[in-house]
């Protein structure tokens, strides 16, 4: 019998889901509304995320998954299970392949969790690939080959930094600051600058219309509305760029800090080949306005941001699965 497989990119943020023939069927956040008493699950992915700061009493919003790993590992499975019935249908929901896309410091006992998570959701097998090395791949680098890649993918709850040759990680950091990391501190600089309470949501909004690390042509402004902390009345304000900057800039030296690192460590001869061609952006978090512009200048080395950086990891993977006898020895194993 003809079994399916499918790529899933299981973030800390959204999770994300490749059929073959089809590609991207799916981007949902990674959360799940439960009812409080009896974990019962409510509603999964966009659904769930609408409960977000507007959950009544007796409603939960649980993010399964923190720092890119399994925290909960029931609400996990339902996680995967409904989304992937959302993918591919429950009639076709016959226990397909499933390959995912993991963090660079996973640990044993933290992918022994994904792949039960997955096989508890229906999965028949299931195999684990390094998020950075699936970004390569998805990005048509040519890993397999005797040249030094660098990988730079940031996304919801990590930032995995690789330097890739002949299919092979050559120096990697991983750290568990990201994309959330910069939505929090946009509610903390909100507080501690306006008096003002923020959501996820409306941070999150904020991040996207105004969040920048460098100076742009022009300023950015936005109205953002959350609570007053002195009145508890409901308050809008009008944020800039500038406003938020000096937070964001101290939030990412973590990230520029790492990348050196890496590339301290990286060897002369691969070192080359990254003056040459750069470091890879990837993940939703690389596009934090000015992200490369940063790096580069740190790095003194191109950064290039993918031109679909939500997706280049989950299309990565889909490539490995599709071409397994090619790309086997780029896959996690146990």
């Amino acid at each position: 019998m003809f079994r399916k497989r499918i790529a899933v990119d299981l973030g800390t943020a959204n999770t994300l889901i490749h059929v073959p023939g089809q590609g991207v069927v799916l981007n949902a956040p990674s959360m799940v509304a439960i009812d409080s008493e009896s974990r019962r699950v409510l509603a999964v992915g966009a659904d769930a995320k609408t409960f977000l700061g507007k959950t009544p009493q007796g409603i939960d919003v649980v993010r399964p998954l923190k720092d890119g790993v399994i925290a909960d590992f029931d609400m996990a499975g339902e996680l995967l299970r409904q989304l992937l019935r959302q993918s591919i249908g429950s009639s076709n929901l016959s226990r397909p392949d499933v390959l995912i896309c993991v963090p660079l410091n996973i640990t044993n006992v933290e992918r022994r969790a994904v792949i039960e998570a997955a096989q508890a959701a229906g999965a028949h097998t299931v195999q684990l690939i390094a998020e950075p090395m699936a970004g390569a791949v998805g990005a048509h680098l040519p890993v397999l080959e005797p040249e030094g890649h660098m990988v730079v993918d940031i996304g919801g709850g990590t930032t995995d930094i690789a330097v890739i040759s002949v299919g092979a990680l050559s120096g990697a950091r991983c750290l568990r600051l990201a994309g959330d990391t910069f939505t929090r501190v946009i509610q903390d600089r909100m507080r501690e600058q306006f008096n003002l309470s923020i959501g996820e949501n409306m941070a999150e909004r904020t991040k996207i219309a105004v969040g920048a690390l460098v100076p742009s042509g022009s300023p950015l402004s936005a109205t953002v509305s959350g609570k007053d902390l002195r009145t508890g009345a409901p308050k809008t304000v009008r944020v800039c760029d500038d406003d938020l900057r000096p937070a964001l800039l101290d939030t990412a030296q973590p990230i520029v800090d790492a990348v050196l690192e890496v590339l301290e460590g990286t060897p002369p001869e691969l070192g080359g080949d990254l003056l040459t061609r750069g470091m890879l952006l990837t993940g939703g978090g690389a596009l934090l306005r000015g992200m490369d512009t940063l790096l580069s200048g740190a790095a003194r080395i191109p950064a290039v941001l993918d031109d679909e950086p939500l997706t280049t990891v989950l299309r990565g993977a889909a490539i490995v699965l599709e071409h397994l006898d090619r790309y086997s020895e780029l896959l996690l194993q146990e």
